[in-house]
């Protein structure tokens, strides 16, 4: 089994990663607080071709904070938030830390739209903060 693998509640869909993961973060902007259901959404992003997915996840799109669309992925069977496509970086894929088979793997190096974080969300203060996202 890789380092990295994860995958939804219910096993329909899984996934591994071949090396280390490009970014770790959190991300505070409203649609990851509406679709987490929480403070924010956290993110291990891996290059798209490190990735083997057994499984499809179905994807929404919504136009994230960025202004630029995203792409959540879910299990259809169990509805399991799993992933995110981003326009903002086309070659990387994310998962949800809590989807990690190990989720203790998770180290956030930043935390994005922190315009949006809420005065009750304590973030690490290890962490770079960026009021914006990924790109910007």
């Amino acid at each position: 089994m890789a380092r990295w693998s994860g995958g939804c509640a219910c096993g329909a869909i899984r996934y591994t990663c071949e090396g280390e993961p490009s970014v770790m973060l959190n991300c505070h902007c409203r649609d990851c607080q509406r679709a987490t259901g929480s403070a924010y959404a956290a993110f291990v992003l891996f290059a798209k071709a490190a990735v083997a997915l057994k499984g499809e996840p179905r994807y929404h799109k919504v136009v994230g904070g960025s202004g630029k669309p995203i792409e959540r992925g879910f299990c259809p069977d169990c509805g399991s938030p799993l992933s995110v496509k981003l326009d903002a970086v086309p070659n990387l894929i994310g998962f949800h830390a809590a989807s990690l088979d190990d989720p203790a793997l998770f180290k956030p190096a930043m935390d994005l739209f922190t315009a949006s974080a809420h005065p009750w969300d304590l973030m690490h203060d290890y962490t770079v903060k960026k009021a914006g996202g990924l790109a910007g």
